[in-house]
């Protein structure tokens, strides 16, 4: 069978007892670097042979792992830190496996937006990730463009080459007044967790440059705007719907005619 576990973000304990046992059992470890990954190995005492599979390799090395799987052996796919296939390759090789009958098993851990998510205060009852952002500025803010209007809180990854101007690409598409919350080398020794409007941070940002260096999880809060529309629509079509129905029932259309949330306008009726 085929395991897709997940390795440590940075701090090599953040390790599952069952990961560990995994890895030195599977024949065989499929690696995004494996000169990075012989390191955590090594921590563990872990003696599995490695072998590569990355972006550019996937396509040609995935027959031969599926050779394997079908001969009765099995294996372990890692990324170089978190879960694999958030925002690493793994996707084709998955896909296949399971079009081939060979059973896929995840070994659950460390997320890097996952662990971002749980201590940014931002909302996490509904969120969308989005990965890295393009490279080029007007590609990135076309793409951000579409999200203005998203309730949700947004999740992306940034490279420390680039962080400086996404966020102010973000300035410029959400507003200087929208909150956004900056993860830096989560886990790590120098681990950072700032969250502002982006009219504070930036300024932050810019005067430290050691704020500018490391791997990044940025988390922006959903439009406030939109959600107090969709509250105060709620809230009109349930004043008619109140007239007619109970008030669980007139709350619950009201709702979803609307778009709003169903408790917050439960709680706020009741009050």
């Amino acid at each position: 069978m085929l395991y897709i576990v997940a390795t440590p973000i940075g701090n090599l304990q953040d390790i599952s007892l069952r990961a560990i046992e995994v890895l030195k059992q599977v024949d065989l470890i499929a690696a995004e670097d494996t000169r990075h990954s012989k390191k955590l190995l090594e921590h563990y005492g872990i003696q599995t042979p490695l072998t590569s599979f990355h972006e550019h390799n996937e396509q040609t090395k995935q027959k031969h792992l599926l050779d394997q799987l079908l001969a009765g052996k099995s294996i372990a796919l890692i990324s170089d830190a978190g879960t694999p296939l958030i925002n690493d390759p793994g996707y084709h090789l998955v896909k296949t496996v399971r079009a081939a009958g060979v059973q896929v098993l995840p070994v659950p851990g460390a997320c890097a937006f996952v662990a971002a998510l749980s201590a940014a205060g931002l909302p996490s009852d509904r969120f969308s990730f989005h990965g890295f952002l393009s490279v080029k500025s007007i590609a990135r803010k076309r793409y951000l463009t579409q999200l203005i209007n998203a309730e949700e809180t947004l999740i992306f990854y940034e490279s420390p080459h680039r962080i400086l101007a996404c966020l102010q690409d973000m300035s410029e598409v959400f507003g200087g007044e929208r909150v956004v919350v900056v993860a830096r080398e989560l886990t790590k020794a120098y681990e950072t967790i700032r969250g502002d409007t982006l009219d504070n941070l930036l300024p932050w940002m810019c005067s430290d440059s050691n704020q500018q260096r490391g791997e990044f999880v940025v988390l922006v809060q959903g439009n406030p705007s939109v959600q107090a529309q969709a509250f105060q629509q709620a809230l009109k079509v349930y004043d008619i719907l109140k007239q007619e129905l109970p008030m669980k029932q007139a709350v619950k259309l009201a709702a979803e005619i609307a778009g709003a949330k169903k408790n917050e306008l439960y709680r706020y009726v009741l009050a």
